[in-house]
C-alpha cells in the first residue's frame, strides 16, 4: 500500500452548509469541513495571504490549512480550538453547529456592548478633549 493511501481522505465540496434542523442528526465530515471553510473565508477573505495568516495563528502545516480553507478537510480538535481562539467566525460556526444559538447571541451582545463603550468614550474625548 502506498503512503498516499494511508493519508487522510480528501472530502468533496458539497456547497453551502447550515446547521442541521435536527440537533441529533450528524453533519458529516464534508459538512463540517464546508462550514469551517465558509467561516474562514468570512474571517480572512480580505487578507491577500489568508492561508499564511491562518498558518501563523495555528502553526499548522500549510497544506492542511489550504485543505481547511478549500473545504476539503476540517481541522482536528487541537487546531479547531486554536482557530476558535483567533476567529470569531469559526467560534460562532462551531457554536451554531453544536446547536448553541443562545451562546452566539450572548457573545454578540457582549461584543456590541464593548463597541458601544468604545464609541461613547470616543464621543466623550471629542467633546471634552483627551483624558489626562
Amino acid at each position: 500500500m502506498s503512503s498516499l493511501n494511508k493519508d487522510r481522505k480528501i472530502q468533496a465540496n458539497s456547497g453551502k452548509v447550515v446547521p442541521p434542523d435536527d440537533p441529533g442528526r450528524r453533519l458529516g465530515a464534508s459538512g463540517f469541513a464546508a462550514a469551517v471553510s465558509e467561516a474562514l473565508h468570512r474571517e480572512f477573505d480580505g487578507n491577500g495571504s489568508a492561508v499564511k495568516a491562518i498558518v501563523g495563528l495555528t502553526s499548522a502545516n500549510e497544506r492542511a490549512v489550504k485543505n481547511w480553507y478549500q473545504g476539503k478537510n476540517g481541522p482536528s480538535g487541537e487546531f479547531l480550538v486554536l482557530l476558535c481562539r483567533h476567529s470569531d467566525q469559526v467560534l460562532e460556526t462551531v457554536l451554531l453547529l453544536a446547536g448553541r444559538q443562545d451562546l452566539v447571541t450572548a457573545k454578540k451582545l457582549v461584543d456590541a456592548k464593548g463597541k458601544l463603550h468604545e464609541m461613547l468614550s470616543l464621543i466623550d474625548e471629542i467633546e471634552n478633549g483627551p483624558a489626562r
